[in-house]
């Protein structure tokens, strides 16, 4: 039975339940296993903090971000040109591969249910915290500042997917059931005020492991939020207030980049139990061919030059003899282990190097913009780049792109986007391509539940 909570009377604690792809609205949430008052949960800094850890390991297992198969790392490499899918018509990237979405289609609406149940616990988190009167100031600011930066970051994969959307900020489901879409400009408003607030609460400090978002990953968030509102000079500075901390950031060997203490991830999200690793490695291996799932485009792996590093250390080619495949390798690990040895990074410098570099492009300061760039291509052990005109380094950059974020949470649709090379790029390179696909449909529940939210997306 589904329950819907009002915040004054419940909130989420220990279970907040795993949202799963079958999820009725984002009005609701699964009834939890454990329910407490308000009071309770925020009596101790323990529990309140245990409701917040929570969201996190749903974030990681459930939804948008979750390195799984129905997460967007392997769905929009499929949407792309990143990944080939190998699966028989019955699995689930078949509709992304050959850009054939409906608004029925299960993993998409999953994607917009467990995002806005997330979003939802986070606020239940903000709105307890506001009530309590046991917990001491600077802990109500940690709290309240990674549950502001968890909203952010949520509306902001939302928005880039979907369009425009509702930016919930409440927990009152009176309000959440008839709430209207908001323009994507809107919505950039405020991520951009949460991620303020958030930067202002959180530690400067880094925390074991870089598990828990401090000020510079909500720089870094925000940044790329800045990017991809096209607020240049912002995005700019904020990269440089992360990538200025050079002695706690830098960019690691690229063999070293993706494990657990690499000093170039800004945030990563920690594996279920000790020993296990990351739910990437685990989906995009195989050691049998042909691949049982996807496999890494040939249009991607033919377009790296034979010495870039990334090439050679984040790909990898499995044989049968005659056909070669060949999988994403950023992720090592993939069974258990004695210790964990990585976690799924979400915010890592790569990205803040490049954010730099297109933004400083885009101002025509193209010498720091080369400078960046070229920070990249050396640790790939490729020269610098011979790009001389703002276009020749802006394509360079998008470029640079494709090849260090590949198969990372969709940054490769989203550039695309950015760029407005959609239709250029995949246009007859992908089966079914329409200019309509740069937005997902509104999942048809939500329109049925909540007519506000009318009308669907163009081309569904």
């Amino acid at each position: 039975m589904k329950t819907i909570y009002h915040t004054t009377k419940f909130v989420l604690l220990f279970c907040i339940t795993a949202t799963t792809v079958s999820c009725d609205s984002f009005v609701e949430v699964d009834l939890p296993k454990s329910q407490l008052t308000s009071t309770a949960v925020f009596e101790d800094y323990a529990t309140a903090d245990a409701a917040l850890t929570d969201i996190y390991a749903n974030i990681r297992d459930t939804g948008i971000l979750s390195g799984e198969g129905y997460g967007i790392s392997n769905q929009l490499g499929n949407y792309t040109d990143e990944l080939t899918s190998n699966e028989n018509p019955g699995n689930t990237s078949i509709p992304f591969y050959n850009n054939a979405l409906l608004p029925s289609n299960t993993v998409v609406a999953g994607y917009w249910n467990s995002a806005y149940n997330q979003i939802y616990a986070a606020n239940a988190i903000i709105e307890g915290l506001q009530t309590s009167s046991s917990l001491s100031a600077e802990q109500k600011k940690q709290l309240k500042g990674e549950a502001l930066f968890i909203r952010s970051l949520l509306h902001l994969y939302l928005v880039n997917i979907f369009g425009d959307i509702p930016y919930i900020t409440q927990t009152d489901y009176k309000k959440n059931r008839v709430v209207t879409r908001m323009p994507s400009s809107k919505i950039y408003e405020s991520i951009i005020l949460d991620l303020e607030e958030a930067i202002l609460m959180l530690p400067a400090a880094d925390n074991l492991e870089r598990l828990r978002p401090n000020q510079s990953a909500a720089k870094a968030l925000m940044a790329r939020a800045y990017l991809y509102n096209n607020s240049y000079p912002e995005a700019s500075n904020l990269a440089s207030a992360v990538l200025n901390q050079e002695e706690r950031y830098l960019l690691e060997n690229i063999d070293t980049v993706f494990l657990i203490d690499s000093k170039e991830t800004i945030w990563q999200l920690q594996s279920g139990e000790s020993g296990r690793n990351t739910a990437e490695a685990s989906f995009f291996t195989f050691t049998s061919v042909p691949p049982p799932q996807v496999s890494l485009s040939y249009n991607l792996v033919n377009s790296f030059s034979d010495n870039d590093l990334r090439k050679t250390k984040w790909i990898k080619s499995v044989s049968n003899g005659t056909n070669v495949w060949y999988h994403p390798y950023k992720y090592k690990e993939n069974n258990a282990t004695a210790v964990s040895k990585e976690y799924s990074v979400v915010l890592r410098l790569g990205e803040l190097y490049l954010i730099r570099a297109e933004a400083r492009a885009r101002q025509g300061d193209l010498i720091g913009a080369k400078e960046d760039l070229n920070k990249i291509r050396k640790r790939a052990a490729l020269n610098d780049t011979d790009a001389i005109s703002k276009e020749e380094i802006l394509n360079s950059i998008l470029q640079e792109r494709r090849w260090e974020l590949f198969t990372e949470r969709g940054h490769r649709f989203f550039d695309l986007k950015r760029f407005a090379q959609l239709d250029a790029v995949l246009n007859g390179l992908k089966p079914g391509w329409n200019t309509t696909d740069k937005l997902f449909p509104i999942p048809q529940t939500e329109l049925s539940t909540n007519p506000n939210l009318r009308p669907q997306n163009p081309g569904y």
